[in-house]
């Protein structure tokens, strides 16, 4: 059996320059994701895909490998994640490294900081004990969406769902969002084997859920981060 952890980090990021490597409560962000894989003990390789020399650099010093150096093509704004991390497969699995076969991918996102990796550890469960063969990590939306409402030009607002709104917020259906954290997989997806796939989102604690894309989310990301380690929680 054998698991690998791939890390997406591209150089080019347009609203937080160099987020991959800013610094996070004392370390480059990337280097809390390269950690948390580390720790868990579940993977044999901890493996960062870039197409960026200073990120490769920061990530070797953080006990990551970096292989290779991504493909341009692979690296722009509208290239996903998930055409990364199977790019970064593929050279992975026949990079003569390789003794063993794969047996599960695990995709942990650069800006997820927060991450606790007893949620690693079940969602490899799921996969390895439970039968799924697709597992990633959510969270609740802190309000009902249901009683979400759009403006209109004169900023008056208008609900999505009318005949949600006189509704108890107990009565609704609960919704998740991905939590933009991990993601784990059977090797046969990545190989394009997409057959009677099952798939599992595991929701996490909301208080660890920050998707980093703007400056106001690294803020609030880092106020969390403090919280968290101040309150002495496990695994951060």
């Amino acid at each position: 059996m054998s698991r690998i952890c791939i890390i997406p980090a591209r150089g080019g990021s347009t609203r937080i320059p160099k987020k991959n490597i800013r610094p996070f409560l004392g370390k480059p962000l990337i280097a809390w994701s390269i950690e948390h894989a580390l720790k868990t003990g579940l993977f044999e390789r901890v493996i960062v895909t870039t197409d960026s020399e200073e990120i490769a650099a920061v990530a070797r010093e953080y006990g990551a490998e970096v292989p290779f150096r991504r493909d341009p093509a692979l690296s722009d704004n509208y290239v996903s994640s998930y055409a990364a991390v199977i790019d970064a497969y593929k050279r992975v699995r026949d990079d003569g490294k390789q003794r063993t076969p794969i047996t599960l991918v695990a995709c942990f996102y650069a800006t997820a900081p927060l991450m606790d990796i007893r949620d690693v550890e079940k969602g490899v469960t799921l996969i390895e004990e439970g039968g799924a063969d697709y597992v990633y990590s959510c969270c609740e939306f802190p309000f009902p969406i249901q009683r979400a409402v759009y403006l209109d030009r004169e900023g008056a607002p208008h609900p999505f769902m009318p005949d949600c709104i006189p509704l108890r917020s107990q009565d609704l259906t609960k919704a998740y969002q991905d939590a933009a954290q991990f993601y784990l997989y059977r090797p046969r997806l990545l190989e394009g084997d997409q057959a009677r796939v099952i798939s599992r989102a595991l929701p996490v604690r909301r208080f660890r859920v920050v998707d980093i894309d703007e400056e106001d989310d690294f803020i609030l990301a880092e106020a969390l981060g403090r919280t968290i380690k101040e309150g002495g929680h496990a695994d951060f």
